[in-house]
């Protein structure tokens, strides 16, 4: 699911300048929640509570995502501004257990800015970045901040998740199982292998400084 050449992104200064921020973004959740609502138009009880249970992952994920120092090295040498669009929804158990981790992975670089925007307020942008013909969230979408040119894609899950998604699809499992089974995934992994994904990502998308060893003092 991702892309490795540079390509123009249908994604305007229009739209960036209209998303906002992880942290307006929890405060939206929080606002609508308070009012028993969600992101979108389906306000019905059980979409609710998907929201708010999604409020409680994405607390949990803030807490329990680590960066290890290779991570951090790793953004620390990237040299090139980037933007992160994510496309997500508050409702959407996978955006609840993944977001968190991009933000933190993205705020350890000075130079990525993150913006997130609403997938159903956006249908133009969704469609460009559909998965197997749909809309699965969240979608990251890694722009050039000087070019506005696309470097790369990341989503809807990390790729064991979305084996699981896609065997448990064919197989026609029961709704609550499905779940039950996929959240079980996330909370056990923790999202160690969404990291380890990135390892291998930022590479591709950032122009990395070679960081040098500093030399050994011998007596």
């Amino acid at each position: 699911m991702i892309t490795e050449t540079m390509s123009k992104t249908v994604i305007t200064s229009e739209h960036l300048a209209k998303a906002i921020t992880y942290t307006q973004y929890r405060e939206l959740i929080d606002t609508l929640l308070a009012e028993n609502k969600t992101t979108g138009t389906n306000h019905s009880e059980a979409m609710v509570e998907y929201t708010r249970m999604n409020a409680q992952r994405m607390r949990r994920v803030e807490k329990t995502t680590v960066l290890d120092n290779e991570m951090v090295d790793l953004m620390l040498s990237v040299q090139n501004k980037m933007i992160w669009v994510i496309l997500t929804e508050a409702w959407c158990g996978d955006a609840a257990q993944t977001v968190p981790a991009l933000v933190k992975i993205a705020d350890a670089s000075p130079l990525i800015e993150v913006k997130l925007m609403l997938r159903d307020e956006h249908p133009e942008v969704m469609d460009a970045y559909l998965t197997n013909g749909g809309r699965s969230i969240p979608k990251l979408i890694v722009l050039d901040a000087e070019t506005m040119e696309e470097l790369g894609t990341w989503g809807p899950r990390p790729e064991p998740a979305q084996k699981l998604f896609m065997d448990m699809k064919t197989q026609e499992v029961p709704y609550n199982e499905f779940v039950e089974k996929l959240h079980g995934w996330y909370g056990k992994d923790r999202s160690k292998t969404l990291l380890q994904e990135f390892k291998q990502l930022i590479p591709q998308w950032g122009h990395l400084q070679k960081i040098e060893e500093q030399p050994v003092e011998r007596f």
